[in-house]
């Protein structure tokens, strides 16, 4: 196959090229359908005109169809796009991006999403799908999984099938509250994913972060001491990776700490950490909820977090992350953390 693929590349340049252009459009539609082709080509970045002529030759083919409401894929469009799915794996170079940054970052395994979160909405949820893949490939029956918060969370949550739910699963939030915005909260993240997947879940109403007092105070009570117990036993940690300063800021940090996490040039933010560049810990919080070392318990971590701007933050995270970590990635940010 790939002896093919490399003769193409010289020998029939374009195609490779109008094949590629062609598997974008069809993976564009099959994320945001249905979907109207001003929308379609805002979001991948062509001309109204270049994509007319492509959307017609792909409607001939009966790969997409039309309605009021917008274009979808057909039963044989879905089908093409899954077989071209590993094709374009390859051509696009993030096969090998995905072995230098195992290499590089000593992860257990490294998957790399076309596109860039930063330019492109539709990658978050390519990101939520290869999560659920990797989730599929390796959850057990009667695992417990905990999970964070996040956009790119719930994005996950989005993409779960409910056959996953066959294997008696337990959801549960890693951390407590955060903020007054709940919709993407680690709670509503979990309950969201024991809802698609017909599973059960249990929910930590208890602020994200506390002070000392409070802290020693809440771990005594017999309901909270419990549920820490069953956070810190699951087989399944799944996570995204945040800015430290935009972290910060919507944890209401005080202005003390702040000036410590821009003074000690924090990049990064997981499990209320914050990482400089180096990997180095400039501040951690004190969250009830799942901690850093917490994470050598777990079978699997799966970090999941894309996007160019958010190379810094992952790459400092993974200076701390267990062994066991998988990192799921887009090429935007790989691209700059194989570099860095």
């Amino acid at each position: 196959m790939q002896v093919l693929l490399d003769i193409q590349k010289r020998i029939l340049p374009d195609l490779i090229e109008v094949m590629h252009k062609r598997y974008l459009i069809l993976q564009n539609i099959h994320t945001m359908q249905p979907v109207g082709r001003r929308n379609l080509a805002v979001s991948l970045g062509f001309t109204e005109r270049v994509l007319r002529s492509e959307v017609e030759f792909l409607k001939e083919q009966n790969l997409i169809q039309m309605s009021t409401q917008g274009m979808s894929l057909t039963l044989e469009g879905k089908d093409i796009l899954e077989s071209l799915e590993g094709i374009m794996h390859e051509l696009s170079g993030t096969s090998q991006l995905e072995q230098q940054l195992q290499k590089k970052y000593a992860v257990t395994k490294a998957l790399v999403v076309p596109g860039d979160n930063d330019q492109s909405p539709w990658v978050k949820r390519e990101l939520g799908k290869a999560c659920v893949n990797c989730m599929k490939q390796r959850v057990k029956a009667d695992n417990i999984i905990a999970v964070t918060g996040g956009t790119t969370m719930a994005a996950v949550a989005e993409m779960l099938p409910a056959e996953i739910g066959k294997k008696n699963l337990l959801f549960v939030p890693a951390r407590g509250g955060l903020g007054l915005d709940v919709t993407n909260q680690a709670n509503t993240v979990s309950a969201i994913m024991a809802d698609k997947t017909n599973s059960n879940h249990r929910v930590f109403y208890v602020p994200d972060q506390v002070s000392s007092e409070i802290y020693d105070s809440f771990i005594k009570e017999p309901q909270i001491y419990e549920m820490l117990n069953l956070i810190k036993s699951a087989n399944m940690v799944l996570h995204g990776i945040g800015e430290a300063i935009s972290m910060a800021k919507r944890r209401n940090t005080t202005a003390e700490i702040m000036d410590k996490l821009i003074q000690g040039k924090a990049v990064g933010e997981a499990f209320g950490y914050y990482f400089n560049e180096d990997g180095d810990i400039v501040h951690k919080g004190q969250t009830i909820g799942l901690q850093l070392e917490d994470l050598n318990s777990a079978n699997h971590v799966i970090a999941v977090a894309g996007g160019a701007s958010k190379a810094k933050a992952i790459k400092a995270y993974l200076k701390q992350a267990p062994p066991s970590t998988i990192l799921i990635t887009d090429e935007g940010a790989a691209k700059v953390l194989v570099k860095g």
